[in-house]
């Protein structure tokens, strides 16, 4: 609550930019995540123009630049880097659109350039052990495991899981509706051990967690919708139990399921739906993760390697 906070008492400082907000709200329709990650990057470059004396509307290409340098002297990783940047130019293509500015001082500014990223996959040993970390005899851990396996079944975003609702789920079918990015809707089959675990949950767990007749699936000890934070913490302390050492991400389980179906020969488009791609490309990645597997299998175990 109070990193929220500060963030909105920086864009109360700055109006443009919740102007700027309100346009993507209203014009484009993104999601909440996207919109925080905009108000974020910009209000960094406000306050760094703030302790240059230098307003928004005002700001010239050497402020964008030192901005952009002090990032890097900060070691912020060239990915992040590029995401503000783009930020920065969509705010200012708004506000040449508004005509309150007549130059955009990012506009001859080039993305540095990105090195294919990776992500990093668990291998399946690992996954399982992660699967069975969680203590079944408690209820708050019993919720836990169907979320995992859930979210390995299904390759749901975290705050797709989050989020779901009750009636999303279709245990008879064993499919769950999923409202993706741009409120795009996909099915996904659940798999029966992540379904078992979902009625197990149903049966033992959500009635004690359930005070408020809350509409979402999971539900944290508050009878609320859990945030990611919560969740991805708790994930993290399941890795430690079972002393898994590589660095994990909020997407840890969703790379996991790509990865391993790929792997066990699962057609690309295929992948692409279940993951609600709308790009192929994005997809594509994985086969680079399964190349490089195979690759490091081969040199640890071919003799002439």
């Amino acid at each position: 609550m109070k990193k929220n906070g500060i963030k909105h008492q920086v864009a109360r400082q700055f109006p443009l930019i919740d102007d700027f907000i309100q346009h993507l709200w209203l014009e484009k329709g993104l999601s909440q995540n996207t919109q925080s990650a905009y108000q974020t990057d910009l209000s960094q470059f406000a306050q760094h123009l703030l302790n240059e004396n230098v307003s928004l509307e005002t700001a010239q290409p050497e402020q964008v630049k030192g901005f952009l340098a002090n990032l890097n002297e900060a070691k912020v990783s060239t990915r992040s880097v590029a995401r503000k940047l783009s930020s920065l130019k969509k705010f200012y293509q708004f506000l040449i659109l508004e005509k309150l500015i007549q130059q955009d001082p990012t506009r001859l500014i080039e993305a540095p350039k990105r090195g294919k990223y990776l992500p990093k996959v668990l291998s399946e040993q690992d996954v399982e052990a992660l699967l069975d970390a969680p203590n079944l005899e408690d209820y708050l851990e019993l919720r836990d495991k169907a979320m995992l396996e859930l979210l390995y079944a299904t390759g749901l975003r975290v705050t797709e899981l989050v989020s779901l609702q009750y009636e999303q789920i279709n245990l008879n079918h064993g499919l769950v509706r999923v409202i993706g990015k741009g409120n795009k809707e996909r099915l996904v089959p659940l798999g029966e051990v992540a379904l078992e675990y979902i009625q197990a949950y149903l049966k033992f767990s959500r009635p004690m967690l359930n005070t408020a007749q809350s509409p979402v699936l999971f539900l944290s000890k508050r009878g609320q919708q859990m945030t990611r934070q919560t969740f991805w913490h708790r994930i993290k302390s399941y890795a430690i139990r079972v002393n898994i050492s590589s660095d994990l991400s909020p997407h840890t389980l969703r790379h996991a399921f790509a990865t391993h179906l790929v792997n066990h020969g699962a057609d690309l488009r295929v992948v692409q739906s279940l993951l609600g791609h709308s790009d192929l490309s994005t997809t594509q990645i994985y086969t680079h993760v399964a190349t490089e597997r195979l690759q490091q299998l081969h040199q640890s175990h071919h003799p002439r390697a």
